[in-house]
């Protein structure tokens, strides 16, 4: 039977490459997961490691970019629990109030962004780790035995497209795609997140964890996307001084 159900995702995944007339990816994964789980969207983040900061690589729709945001912007939420702890992560209800207890930053302005329910899969191999895909719902409610096998089935498969896609990271990729089928806008803000942290290594003399965590706390603390203010720093609008406080940023 579970041989089964996994033929049966790899079909949709491939005819999902099919329609866009691309290689498969895991950003294909991903988008089939939406119809097959029957969930609103879903999000796809890479990372190195538990430990690691995800770099988003697929979204199916703006509520699953910002979900990815607020996750990465604030550093909690179902996503990272996901990624540190190896196992899924299962939210029917954002407004209960263990949610709110748990991630008391995330979880209101996910309600806000439009979503009741998110369910977080990591993409791991064994001791592999690759990054989480997430699934949310913008109606309350769990995810059925079905649904959640099913998932299951998706993430393992978004898993090894995205290992392979670091493996043939050097050959072709898809027609106004990035890396492992991402969308070129999407790899543009990885670019420019990358690039920001590495100038705030420089202007703050610190390391590369320490300049991304200092970026993660201005954008929460100035509620914006960490995409945007990292494309004012690239362009030097905006410099961060040593000090997070309001008194030491400001305008290059």
């Amino acid at each position: 039977m579970t041989g089964s159900r996994r033929g049966k995702v790899w079909g949709l995944v491939a005819r999902q490459a099919a329609s866009r007339g691309g290689r498969v990816s895991a950003a294909d994964a991903c988008v089939a997961a939406v119809a097959a789980v029957e969930v609103t969207g879903a999000w796809l983040s890479a990372a190195s490691g538990a430990a690691a900061a995800g770099h988003l690589m697929h979204v199916t729709d703006e509520v699953s970019e910002r979900l990815a945001d607020l996750q990465l912007t604030s550093g909690e939420g179902p996503c990272p629990d996901a990624g540190a702890c190896g196992g899924p992560i299962l939210v029917s209800d954002l407004s209960e109030a263990e949610a709110g207890r748990r991630w008391p930053v995330f979880a209101p302005a996910a309600r806000q962004a439009g979503a009741a329910a998110i369910f977080a899969f990591p993409l791991r191999i064994g001791a592999i780790r690759a990054g989480v895909m997430g699934l949310y719902r913008d109606g309350a409610g769990p995810l059925s035995a079905v649904q959640f096998g099913d998932a299951l089935i998706f993430a393992d498969t978004a898993t090894l497209l995205l290992l392979d896609s670091l493996d043939q990271a050097a050959g072709e990729t898809g027609a106004g795609s990035g890396p492992g089928g991402q969308p070129s806008g999407l790899a543009v803000h990885r670019a420019e997140i990358d690039q920001a942290t590495g100038m705030l290594t420089e202007q703050l003399g610190v390391g590369i964890a320490d300049a991304f965590v200092r970026l993660r706390a201005y954008a929460y603390a100035h509620d914006r996307p960490l995409a945007d203010l990292a494309r004012d720093i690239v362009a030097r609008r905006l410099r961060l001084g040593p000090d997070p406080g309001p008194s030491k940023d400001g305008q290059a």
